[in-house]
């Protein structure tokens, strides 16, 4: 037999980046910091963790709905209402494993053969492999590091053709740290509406912006609701992210093709996880909210002693766990800067390049992935470094 090769690997063989190589010294027994990895440090919140053993001490272990209990996607209709400024029906929502999950569905409905995804670079690298093995093509809109990596129509109406299906946003985005403004939103809704393209929004770092930051959805934009999948996630600001649940949300004509998909490949998300995520939308938030203030004290802490480094400039993230920090004033690019520094420095960093050419004068810095206590001790080690360089 035949094995189709290109859609096994999906194309583009991206790797986990400088995960892998960081593996290799873990398993020697080195101490790194690792500030590559997109996770949160903290534990999730108890009273999320109560309700999940209350289910299964309940009983509640056997087969549920496909798309996710009612009384779940209930919940998060009035989320939805009252956070996003969505307006949905409870057989609009969808319960997911994850927001990995939730974006590969809609990739898989949305997506034929022969159709064109527009992504933003910086771009988030997973999305380059669910395009392709929905049968798609990847077309990058490159964004402007001198204008903050802004949305501007001109980047993204340059890049569609006949053949573009989708444009793909990450807001607050991964990796720059930017979080959209509604002028911006603006741009993409005005292309979308008027080459008849879908939006897939991805928006898993909702909750976590800073100071006077606003996520906006850009469903709630005039027009979009119904042209408009978006995909969010307990993975970040809950501290959920090995509980592995989110959910996805669109307009009843695209909901049918979407859970063809989940029912599928999963049938439905295990629902003792279900009342878990329920406790986490409905109970008291306060924890939530003290996570995202001490990452935000982790990022303060984190560019102030970037922005000290020779050959370092660091924008102030508005909102996510990263920052993006420029290392051009060094010479060296990200790949060979973010590796000498595991070997020497034993800090995991991530190479900008990772997520796109555009990248490649850039670290990323997970401040939100270690207690402050090692956060500062990471930038000890990293000031060392760059002042040796």
């Amino acid at each position: 037999m035949k094995w189709p090769a290109q859609r096994l690997v999906g194309g583009s063989k991206k790797s986990f980046g400088m995960y892998e190589e960081a593996a290799k010294l873990d398993a020697q027994g080195v101490d790194l910091i690792h500030l590559e990895f997109g996770r949160p440090h903290s534990d999730t919140p108890l009273h999320i963790k109560e309700a999940a053993k209350a289910a299964l001490d309940a009983g509640i272990v056997h087969y549920g709905e496909f798309a996710g209990t009612t009384r779940f996607r209930q919940a998060l209709v009035e989320k939805l209402r009252d956070f996003n400024k969505l307006d949905y029906g409870v057989d609009e929502v969808l319960v997911t494993n994850g927001l990995t999950h939730a974006s590969f569905a809609a990739f898989m409905a949305a997506v034929d053969p022969g159709d064109e995804v527009i992504l933003l670079e910086p771009y988030y690298p997973q999305h380059i492999g669910k395009t392709e093995l929905a049968g798609g093509t990847v077309v990058m809109a490159p964004l402007d590091a001198a204008n903050n990596f802004a949305i501007t129509k001109e980047a993204i109406a340059a890049k569609i053709t006949p053949k573009t299906r989708m444009i793909v946003i990450v807001n607050p985005a991964n990796p720059t740290g930017r979080v959209y403004s509604r002028e911006e939103l603006q741009h993409v809704a005005d292309l979308a509406i008027a080459h008849d393209l879908l939006v897939l929004s991805d928006e898993v770092y909702e909750y976590i912006t800073y100071g006077k930051a606003e996520h906006i959805s850009i469903a709630a934009l005039p027009g979009m609701r119904e042209r408009t999948i978006t995909c969010f996630a307990f993975t970040k600001a809950y501290s959920m992210d090995g509980w592995r649940i989110g959910y996805v949300v669109a307009d009843a004509r695209l909901m049918p093709a979407i859970m063809r998909i989940t029912m599928t490949d999963v049938t439905h998300v295990n629902v003792f996880i279900q009342e878990g995520a329920l406790a986490a939308v409905t109970g008291p938030q306060d924890t939530m909210h003290a996570m995202v203030e001490a990452d935000r004290r982790k990022r303060d802490i984190v560019v102030q002693a970037l922005n000290q480094m020779p050959g370092v400039t660091c924008a102030e993230p508005e909102a996510t766990i990263y920052a993006f920090p420029n290392i051009s004033g060094t010479g060296m690019k990200s790949a060979a800067l973010a590796t000498a520094i595991l070997h020497e420095a034993h800090v995991v960093t991530e190479a900008g390049g990772f997520y796109g050419p555009l990248g490649d004068d850039h670290l990323r810095v997970c401040f939100g992935s270690e207690s402050e206590e090692r956060i500062v001790e990471a930038m000890e080690r990293l000031s060392a470094f760059f002042n040796k360089l």
